[in-house]
């Protein structure tokens, strides 16, 4: 009788020694929860899981979370687990929720949505990318026309440079052509990368201007053309030498008259 006693005293001590989890399934009763992964050869079942046009047929454990769900969903849709939101009867599930304890059986219907806020978060990235492309190809058309202005300006260049006189009216259309791609950089929505090539183009739209502008100079200084880097410049005119800036000029030597000059001419130094 005493051996009795002590075996379901140790019994008893031993089953309070023990954690007990507790869960509530769906129709309100409370068993003892059981341990995730315990039983990895539990019975399968097939949902069907829908998801805006598409239905996906999934097998999965039935003692799974919906968690464990939206990892194997990852593959089908491209959808991270944070992203998806699993509806069953009309309710979202929570992760930590189980497929059989939510009344999931085989041949359910389970609906996925996107969340709200990861799929804004990917328009704007969608729209940003449409921008920058957008604002790359507009770019590469400005720098096209940007090249062929270029030819111009060389040609231009030589000309002055071969001693040829260029009138003016080349050197304001010149201008106003570049001018007009500079307006179009201008309205040109850029950022990131997009927005360095437009203002490295718009650098460069200007240095032609200001090439223009020392060409239209030059044009109109012949003396300026001395600087030219090109040697197609012929000078023919005998010019008068000025040392240091000051005119060192000798009397002009008279013609040969009747008349005797007898007044001295001054040098002047």
């Amino acid at each position: 009788m005493r051996k009795s006693t002590s075996k379901a005293a140790e019994k008893v001590k031993h089953h309070q020694r023990e954690k007990i989890d507790w869960e509530l399934r769906p129709g309100g009763m409370l068993v003892q929860k059981r341990d995730v992964g315990v039983d990895p050869s539990g019975p399968m079942i097939k949902i069907k899981v829908s998801h805006d046009s598409c239905l996906y047929d999934i097998t999965i454990p039935a003692q799974s979370t919906f968690g464990e769900l939206k990892k194997i969903l990852v593959q089908h849709t491209g959808l991270q687990p944070q992203e998806q939101r699993l509806l069953f009867t009309g309710k979202e599930k929570e992760d930590h929720e189980y497929l059989h304890m939510a009344g999931v059986k085989d041949l359910s219907k389970v609906i996925l949505l996107e969340d709200p806020a990861s799929k804004e978060r990917k328009l704007e990235e969608m729209k940003r990318n449409e921008g920058l492309t957008k604002a790359l190809e507009s770019i590469a058309q400005v720098r096209a026309e940007v090249d062929k202005l270029s030819e111009k300006v060389v040609a231009l260049e030589t000309s002055i440079c071969s001693g040829t006189k260029v009138a003016d009216r080349e050197f304001f259309v010149l201008t106003e052509l570049l001018m007009m791609q500079l307006l179009k950089l201008d309205s040109i929505e850029a950022e990131g990368d997009a927005k360095l090539q437009r203002r490295n183009e718009v650098r460069r739209v200007q240095s032609f201007v200001d090439t223009i502008d020392n060409l239209k100079s030059r044009n109109s200084n012949p003396f300026s053309n001395s600087n030219c880097n090109c040697n197609a410049v012929s000078v023919t005119t005998n010019w008068e030498r000025f040392d240091s800036g000051v005119g060192s000029l000798s009397a002009p030597v008279p013609a040969q008259s009747a008349t005797k000059i007898t007044q001295n001419w001054e040098l002047f130094d």
